[in-house]
């Protein structure tokens, strides 16, 4: 907007300075040949009056200012008689049978602009003119040849300096009009920036209310808005503390209390029943604590930073390896470039790394591997968990990201089936996104695609 407005400015000054600037300086071009081929004409028209008049002192005159003209000016001035000779004491001037003297002898005046045969082929303005006496002979011609260089050396100077002239008055008016843009749209960058921190999850973010009356009420609007949304989430978060607090603690207590029941009754049957009822307990337990962490992932509100990808991989994997071991399940990480860096709010990616490790063992045979990789691709980068697992059907992948729903793994059988609603919400919300593939050969890929942030500086 701004270099639209700068060059909007710019444009309107160039069409000023071209609508009163070309004209003037073409009628001025216009006006010095203009005068310069009247002053010629009336030296030439003089010599011939003096060449017409035929008596001696004419004769004389004529000699003495046709050889003047030749050493006190650039010019060439040149006589011929109406027989086409020299007239003494000048001499036969040269291209004497040219057309121009032709057509004056003939009575006719000829005046050109080019190459001067006189001026040995320098441009110059040319004007011939006849020589015609009281009783209406024409008794010769008389032709100057004026050079032009000093002529066209000067209008150069003129077109140059309102050349330059307008160049500094366009770079004055872009000067101009770069201040007064980017004061015009002041306002709107602030928006801007509020709107964008805003969006990285800065509720704490508002504008100035500055600038003209449209944009401090867009400025009012918004920061309305802002507020209340501020209120609401700050609501949303002081429910979700306390429906932790309240949900855990009868759901603790009756596990408690199941425990002891089972641990003082000896029917068998009735032991079935509490372990049955104790694994419902568990189960209401872990369903409990993924919506909660589902509601937290909906309730983000800090803003992304950047993360290194490779220091992230390795400290996850080193929590995850001492599960692995216990079923023999190997975690190990791919080549990562120590420069990668993605954006993610605080925690998201390890919450993401550690849901994807999660469903990965579970569904791992005993004895394979669960590898994670990371490639940039672009401005984002690609960050890949494979496992060797059983692998899940083009229609299976389609609904793995719905909530509660749980997929046919090997162990994988205990879940909540909100892992994976857990990951897509939270790599959504720090602008990327996540989907399923085929492992090669067997198993399955979960590919999070993250936006890559700048390298450190020396890095």
């Amino acid at each position: 907007m701004i270099r639209q407005l700068i060059l909007s400015y710019v444009l309107l000054v160039a069409v000023a300075l071209a609508a009163f600037t070309v004209p003037v300086a073409f009628t001025l071009t216009a006006q010095l040949r203009e005068d310069t081929e009247e002053s010629v004409h009336r030296e030439a028209e003089t010599m011939a009056l003096l060449l017409a008049a035929g008596d001696r002192p004419s004769r004389q005159a004529l000699t003495t200012l046709a050889r003047a003209y030749r050493d006190q000016t650039p010019g060439v001035a040149d006589v011929l008689s109406a027989d086409g000779g020299a007239v003494p004491p000048l001499p036969l001037p040269d291209g004497s049978a040219d057309a121009a003297f032709t057509r004056a002898l003939n009575g006719g005046v000829t005046t050109s602009w080019g190459p001067a045969e006189a001026l040995g082929g320098a441009d110059g303005l040319v004007t011939t003119v006849p020589a015609v006496a009281d009783d209406g002979r024409t008794v010769g011609a008389v032709r100057i040849s004026y050079p032009t260089a000093d002529l066209n050396s000067r209008l150069w100077r003129i077109w140059g300096f309102r050349t330059i002239l307008a160049l500094g008055v366009l770079a004055v008016a872009a000067a101009i009009g770069a201040m007064f843009a980017r004061r015009l749209t002041r306002p709107l960058r602030q928006l801007n920036d509020m709107a964008s921190k805003f969006g990285d999850g800065d509720l704490t973010a508002r504008s100035p209310v500055t600038g003209p009356p449209e944009t401090q009420t867009l400025a009012k609007t918004l920061n309305t808005g802002a507020e209340r949304l501020d209120v609401l989430l700050r609501a949303q978060r002081i429910f979700i503390a306390d429906a932790s607090h309240q949900l855990r603690t009868p759901l603790t207590a009756l596990r408690l209390s199941l425990d002891n029941i089972a641990d003082g009754v000896d029917d068998d049957f009735v032991r079935e029943d509490v372990d049955q009822a104790t694994g419902e307990v568990v189960r209401m337990s872990r369903l409990v604590n993924g919506l909660l962490a589902l509601a937290r992932a909906e309730a983000r509100t800090s803003a992304a930073e950047p993360v290194a990808v490779r220091d992230l991989i390795a400290e996850r994997l080193d929590v995850w390896r001492a599960a692995g071991d216990e079923r023999g399940v190997r975690f190990t990480a791919g080549p990562v470039d120590e420069r990668l860096r993605v954006l993610a709010s605080p925690g998201h990616l390890e919450q993401v790394l550690d849901n994807v490790l999660s469903n990965a063992l579970e569904v791992s045979p005993d004895g394979a591997a669960v590898t994670v990789r990371a490639v940039q691709d672009g401005e984002v980068v690609l960050l890949e968990v494979l496992d060797e697992g059983p692998g899940m059907t083009e229609a299976e992948r389609a609904r793995a990201f719905d909530r509660f729903w749980r997929g046919q793994g090997l162990t994988g059988r205990g879940g909540s089936g909100l892992g994976l609603s857990i990951v897509k919400q939270l790599v959504t919300d720090d602008g990327g996104s996540a989907a399923l593939a085929d492992a090669p050969g067997r198993g399955l890929c979960v590919r999070i695609s993250l936006r890559q942030a700048a390298p450190r500086s020396g890095g």
